[in-house]
């Protein structure tokens, strides 16, 4: 080598801050080992941790006032009523826009109970009002008769045969339906409950599309109808037949499609009517969601807060029956998650970290054992220890 190249290189030995000690000089103790191994361990274990935080997602929350327009909300239902036949519930929803939903049995299905839980069959019906149980006349009456709706006739019903019939013609028109005896269809039928279903339950599910705007809906023992400017549930012969029991398992409740990681408040709750013919209410308050993951799919639903409230119904001057009601309003801010990456540089760091911190924990904790034992054994070489 050149005079000029030895110069440079002895020159550049000075910057090295990882200087090398002679092999002969080179301590190996059963204590370094141990550390050795263990702070190995440790280095390892937090190497995978660091591992896994990097290959998940991270979420990113944002939140901003809620500009979208004329969407609708699918409420997922799955409600199990273990005290209430299937034939004796109905659905009803309402909201601030006016639009009402009447006995909903579109898209919901219903499924019978035994006392027990268990299902009386596996097929599923859809949901349907409370049924009558047959009929009470002494003559057969002709198949192609035509009886009066007693003023109630409109273009789609001309007839009205059955005592069903009669009160669908008069809630169309809404008019107040006559308790006094006068309707003949109705004498002729018993209004008591079939005998086959008392002590059944019923589990409702499926879904209810409603408008984006603040509403409710409510489960109600009885059929119900619109009566003038009022929603009333037709239970004649029913309430002294059957215990009006509403105490129901909330299986699944949601506003939407559910997003990854997302909790629903009110899956798995179970209440009581534990004072005879109860009212529940929820107050829910639902804010809208969009989700955008990795792929850039974006998907949009909601979440939501609840309030809970158990009152006792059928009190005299009290308009509230028993049932489960269940009241919702949207917040006019939205919340925005999006998926993203998390940084490779970050990784790289934490690991270099991770690496450097452990390795110089360990050395000071080999340096302090090792001189720790021999400043001891020479104390005790020079008689200082007895």
């Amino acid at each position: 080598m050149s005079p000029g190249w030895d110069s440079f290189a002895k020159k550049l030995k000075k910057f090295d801050a990882y200087p090398k000690t002679l092999e002969d000089f080179r301590i190996k103790t059963y204590g370094g080992a141990a550390i050795t191994l263990i702070s190995s361990f440790i280095m390892v274990m937090l190497l995978c941790s660091e591992l896994s935080y990097y290959w998940s997602v991270e979420v990113h929350p944002e939140l901003f006032v809620d500009m979208s327009q004329g969407h609708k909300i699918n409420i997922n239902i799955n409600i199990t009523l273990p005290f209430l036949p299937c034939d004796f519930v109905s659905l009803d929803a309402l909201d601030v826009s006016g639009q009402k939903q009447i006995n909903v049995d579109h898209t919901l299905m219903k499924q019978r109970l035994n006392a027990d839980g268990s299902l009386v069959d596996t097929t599923a019906k859809p949901m349907k009002s409370l049924g009558i149980a047959g009929k009470n006349q002494t003559e057969e009456l002709p198949a192609d008769r035509c009886e009066s709706c007693f003023g109630a006739e409109t273009e789609d019903i001309t007839c009205c045969n059955t005592c069903k019939d009669v009160k669908e013609a008069y809630r169309r028109k809404g008019w107040a339906f006559p308790r006094d005896g006068s309707i003949p269809q109705c004498e002729r039928e018993p209004t008591v409950m079939p005998d086959i279903n008392i002590g059944e339950g019923c589990m409702l599910y499926g879904h209810l599309e409603v408008n984006k705007v603040a509403g409710n809906f409510h489960i109600s023992p009885g059929r119900s109808y619109e009566m003038g400017h009022l929603h009333v549930h037709d239970m004649d012969g029913a309430t002294g037949k059957l215990d009006i029991n509403v105490s129901h398992t909330i299986n699944h409740l949601s506003f939407g499609t559910s997003y990854p990681g997302q909790e629903h408040p009110l899956d798995g709750l179970t209440v009581y009517a534990d004072k005879g013919a109860n009212a529940f209410q929820y107050f829910t308050k639902i804010v809208p969601t969009t989700y955008k993951s990795l792929s850039g799919a974006t998907l949009r639903t909601n979440q939501f807060s609840v309030t809970r409230h158990k009152k006792v119904a059928l009190h005299t001057g009290d308009t509230i029956l028993p049932g489960m009601y269940l009241s919702y309003e949207l917040s006019p801010m939205m919340v925005r998650y999006v998926e993203k990456q998390r940084s490779f540089m970050h990784f790289l760091t934490s690991a270099c970290a991770i690496v450097g911190g452990v390795f110089t924990v360990a050395g000071i904790l080999d340096s302090f054992i090792y001189h720790g034992t021999t400043a001891l054994h020479r104390k005790i070489e020079l008689g200082k220890l007895t």
